[in-house]
């Protein structure tokens, strides 16, 4: 890599994608933690965030290797993406047709798609929810800013209660309302005090080279989708 970023340290041996949901019309894959979502059209790869390297893998090139009928699609059908770090659920549709469907639905609360996060944080958290908006002074800014006022085009909502505490941290299940924003989740925790372990971007402390965001369910169509939390996060 280019730069020594905490934020953009590789496993030494990347675990594989896995497909852990599918339908006639759409995917649901396991994104593993130090993978990037997409290529972009001028040689590095882009998740919506993070730096990127000509070296790292890149789930669209999975999709194209495992499921060649998504090839023609833009980005493999890809419907989201996921920061280069964050592991778990990602959705892919099967024909243009699915995919301009799904990303209808993922841009309202009321769409049919559901979508609830793990999040590791720092401190002693306690359920609550937050309304915020988040911004940036230019499009490839590395991190975002978070207001309590802001355009339409801005807001993010979010609710979580607590699935385990421990002495410095806790395990959170967030629910993502709506179409979700730029590191919505990571700067919207952090802005309220409890930063993600291993996010040092938004002041997070260092987690022995994890990160703890974890797309851990989706429901398309009342259809769930789990991907387990990761093995790293046990230890």
């Amino acid at each position: 890599m280019g730069h020594n970023h905490p934020e953009t340290s590789l496993p030494q041996t990347p675990i594989q994608p896995q497909a852990i949901g599918q339908t006639e019309q759409w995917l649901v894959i396991n994104k593993p933690s130090g993978w990037h979502c997409v290529r972009t059209g001028h040689g590095g790869h882009g998740s919506g965030s993070d730096e990127a390297s000509s070296s790292d893998p890149v789930l669209q090139d999975w999709l194209e290797a495992q499921f060649p009928e998504l090839a023609p699609l833009r980005e493999s059908g890809l419907v989201q993406r996921l920061d280069y770090l964050t592991s778990g659920c990602v959705i892919a549709g099967r024909s243009d047709e699915a995919v301009a469907r799904l990303r209808s639905a993922i841009r309202r609360p009321s769409g049919g798609i559901g979508k609830t996060y793990l999040a590791m944080v720092e401190g002693d958290a306690s359920p609550g929810s937050f309304e915020l908006f988040f911004h940036s002074r230019y499009r490839r800014s590395r991190k975002i800013s978070v207001s309590d006022s802001g355009a339409d085009a801005e807001r993010g909502q979010c609710r979580w209660r607590v699935r385990t505490r421990f002495p410095h941290h806790t395990l959170l299940e967030v629910d993502l309302i709506g179409p979700g924003r730029r590191h919505q989740i990571r700067a919207g925790l952090s802005h309220l005090g409890h930063p993600l372990l291993g996010d040092e971007l938004y002041g997070g402390p260092p987690w022995d080279g994890r990160f703890g965001l974890h797309a851990w369910r989706v429901v398309i169509d009342s259809e769930p989708a789990e991907a387990p939390q990761p093995d790293s996060w046990a230890r």
